[in-house]
């Protein structure tokens, strides 16, 4: 299965869904990613860290079907002046390196912005191997790198999700570590386990039982878009 790093930046403001889907096609693998337009101080930035749940995969979300593309449109559809960089890797996490050799605190460096209003951090299940004695600390140096990089910006931590309704104990404890984590630096935790969101809906995985289709990108997008919206306090 390919997966691979994107670094994406795209600017949704006062542009046609056509627009925003052409645009959000071009994905770029090096850190100097990809700019559709000026990025001015009328647009609300924000950045994104996560895993292969986040790239997308040969099972789906692969390009402008990727939950963050759709995201960028559902929030577009409804006049919302966003500007976001993307930076995810297949295999990453806070503790474990992505098959293009990173951590989230390298995507962190790359794609987080001294004007950042909002950075969401989503995943990983992939640190399920790390030590868990160690886990806090990778998780709040994270977080500090991206505080000090954006000093005002809000935090979404979106913990790791799991396809069905009996995750290992280990994603259970991820999941509580990282909760505890994002209280420590006032970040709105959202929790996929406890919310179930792949449990029951098979069609949302694909083959591989892991990685989530095109329907579970568009998913993802409805359920994430609203979190987005709330933290930057946008009105409808």
């Amino acid at each position: 299965m390919t997966r691979r790093e994107a670094l994406v930046r795209v600017t949704t403001a006062s542009l046609s869904a056509a627009v925003v889907l052409a645009a959000i096609v071009v994905y770029s693998q090096s850190s100097a990613g990809y700019t559709l337009a000026n990025r001015g101080s009328q647009f609300s930035r924000i950045a994104v860290i996560g895993d292969s749940y986040t790239t997308g995969t040969d099972e789906g979300g692969e390009g402008p079907q990727s939950w963050t593309s759709r995201a960028w449109l559902l929030l577009a559809s409804q006049g919302a002046k966003v500007a976001a960089d993307v930076a995810a890797e297949g295999g990453a996490g806070y503790g474990i390196r992505g098959n293009q050799g990173s951590l989230f605190e390298d995507l962190t460096t790359r794609a987080v912005d001294r004007d950042d209003a909002l950075v969401v951090f989503f995943g990983s299940r992939n640190d399920q191997p790390v030590d868990m004695q160690q886990y806090p600390g990778l998780v709040g140096d994270t977080f500090q790198i991206a505080r000090r990089a954006a000093p005002k910006a809000k935090f979404l931590v979106i913990g790791p999700p799991w396809p069905t309704a009996d995750p290992p104990p280990e994603v259970f404890a991820l999941r509580d570590s990282l909760r505890a984590q994002a209280k420590t630096v006032g970040a709105v935790f959202i929790d996929p386990l406890a919310e179930r969101w792949f449990v029951g809906r098979p069609d949302l995985i694909g083959p591989d039982g892991v990685h989530p289709t095109d329907a579970g990108h568009a998913y993802m997008a409805e359920k994430i878009a609203p979190l987005i919206r709330s933290q930057l306090a946008i009105p409808l």
